[in-house]
């Protein structure tokens, strides 16, 4: 097992790097199909989204459900302990409107889709 010295240490290990913080955001607004999350992180590539799901899935952040019908399609939810991380993403969310409002980033609008 893994050694940790600090719990933010486990935590960015968890939902680190680029893009994890992304998806989880996303999904914490509901339920989205992949080509949503597609749209909604438009530079992220189809590789990157499907691997960055797929270590979400394992450590039990996200879940997958594959839908039949008529159009069969495939759902990412957060899971319960995902849904944790709510108060978290909502208060980074919230920093990076401050960092740029003060910094005078302004961000693009997303694709129509």
């Amino acid at each position: 097992m893994k050694r940790y010295y600090c719990a933010v240490e486990l935590a960015v290990d968890v939902i680190g790097g680029k893009w994890k913080p992304v998806i989880l955001a996303h999904l914490k607004e509901g339920v989205h199909r992949y080509g949503e999350l597609r749209r909604r992180v438009p530079a992220i590539s189809e590789k990157m989204l499907t691997q960055q799901l797929r270590e979400l899935e394992a450590d039990g952040l996200v879940r997958r459900e594959s839908l039949e019908g008529r159009r069969p399609h495939v759902e990412y939810r957060l899971t319960e302990e995902g849904d944790r991380l709510r108060p978290a993403l909502t208060a980074l969310y919230e920093w990076g409107e401050r960092r740029a409002a003060e910094t005078g980033v302004t961000f693009e609008p997303l694709p129509a889709g």
